[in-house]
């Protein structure tokens, strides 16, 4: 079992946070994160994909933002 806590405060304001995780909770939690970074750059890749594929439409989309 892990634990971590973490107290925040601000003026009178106190706020405080306690979780406990057991090792095949840990080993989901960095599969999931995994999950989202891989996801996103999968996003990226296919946003992208026009100014790889066609040079020209990319250098077109280029000056009219200009």
């Amino acid at each position: 079992m892990n634990t971590a806590a973490l107290v925040f405060r601000a003026g009178r304001v106190r706020c405080g946070a306690k979780v406990k995780v057991t090792n095949s909770g840990l080993f989901a939690i960095g599969g999931l994160v995994s999950g989202i970074l891989l996801s996103t750059a999968a996003v990226v890749w296919a946003a992208t994909s026009v100014a790889r594929q066609r040079p020209i439409a990319s250098s077109l989309l280029r000056r009219r933002q200009r």
